[in-house]
């Protein structure tokens, strides 16, 4: 699907969100990857095999995608 050089990554690698946008709609909250993953603005995600990534949400003063620590 891409034809980017270098080529964008493919939506099953880590990082697979460094992939060009081929689509922009930020009035609906979306965008299209060269690799065919569909990114939402809350970080979940809708690979093109059709998996869906959940969001990566983090706690208050954490950023998202680290895991909140018993005290």
């Amino acid at each position: 699907m891409c034809s980017h050089q270098p080529l964008c990554p493919s939506a099953d690698r880590p990082d697979s969100d460094s992939a060009r946008i081929v689509a922009f709609h930020p009035e609906q909250g979306w965008n299209l990857l060269c690799n065919g993953a569909i990114v939402f603005d809350d970080t979940g995600e809708i690979l093109p095999d059709g998996t869906v990534v959940a969001p990566r949400r983090g706690t208050a003063g954490q950023p998202a995608g680290e895991l909140a620590t018993a005290a």
